[in-house]
């Protein structure tokens, strides 16, 4: 979809440049409003608004330091936990504004899987899964331990460790460390799973296994996945947004923005022209 000035948003709204929705598509889950972001002084992103549809996969593209990260972890405020870092705008879940309700409870709703695996290095398998029930006041061993399984077994790793959840998670290889990060934010039931670059540090074969457990958990959730890698996005996204300088330049269904971009931008990152 095409971005342009005065274009049209929705049925009734008028659109600003860096806006975007997919017509025909239910209700976004997650949105953002006229969303601007800076680390200080230095602004990382410029007014982006975006509708992400729910229970499917919608990936943010772009070069490096375009915003993406930055995007992503606005979506569940992490950014404010960045010293001078500041936002404008609206994100809203279901409607709600994020920004407007107690930050651990939207974190819930909204987890996270970050580029590089990143276990509790003192805690056991199962204690690293267990940590976000734990946090949240789940105390009760058996309703734990079902939650533990159930996360696992999400998150394609069960079948790995059933015989040793109780040794050290970073034990694990790289690509079973990052299968139990997503397990350990599946444990508390989040609505939505925000992963940022999450196979960037993988090799194929457990990059395969993330691809395959993102096609899984998109029947359950929504998942916005920031990736550099393009042939990634093209796998696994239903949907795709390009970032460029902190700007939304196009959103679309990602067959239709990979094979007829709208903006020569898009066209031009995508054939490797820049990037």
């Amino acid at each position: 979809m095409a971005l342009e000035a005065g274009s049209v948003s929705g049925p009734d709204l008028e659109e600003e440049p860096g806006s975007a929705d997919i017509r025909g598509t239910a209700s976004p889950k997650l949105e953002t409003q006229r969303l601007s972001a800076w680390f200080g002084e230095k602004q990382a992103l410029d007014s982006i608004s975006l509708g992400i549809p729910p229970n499917a996969v919608t990936a943010i593209i772009g070069p490096s330091g375009c915003g993406k990260s930055t995007y992503l972890r606005c979506l569940n405020r992490m950014h404010e936990l960045v010293d001078g870092a500041r936002v404008e705008g609206q994100v809203l879940l279901d409607g709600e504004d994020v920004y407007r309700e107690d930050p651990m409870r939207i974190r819930r709703r909204i987890g996270m899987v970050f580029q590089r695996a990143n276990p509790f290095p003192t805690m056991t398998i199962h204690a690293n899964v267990a940590a976000g029930l734990r946090f949240a006041g789940i105390r009760d061993p058996d309703v734990v331990d079902r939650a533990v399984v159930r996360s696992l077994k999400r998150s394609a790793l069960w079948d790995e460790v059933r015989e040793d959840v109780w040794r050290s998670g970073t034990s694990l290889s790289g690509g079973q460390q990052q299968r139990l990060c997503i397990a350990r934010a599946l444990a508390v039931e989040p609505e939505v799973l925000l992963m940022d670059e999450p196979a960037s540090a993988l090799d194929p074969i457990a990059t395969a296994k993330i691809e395959d457990l993102i096609f899984e958990l998109k029947k359950e959730m929504t998942i916005v996945i920031v990736t550099h890698n393009m042939q990634q996005a093209a796998r696994v996204a239903d949907f795709t947004a390009f970032l460029y300088l902190g700007k939304l330049i196009e959103f679309d269904r990602t067959r239709d923005l990979f094979e007829k971009p709208q903006e020569t931008l898009t066209e031009n990152y995508i054939t490797g022209r820049f990037g």
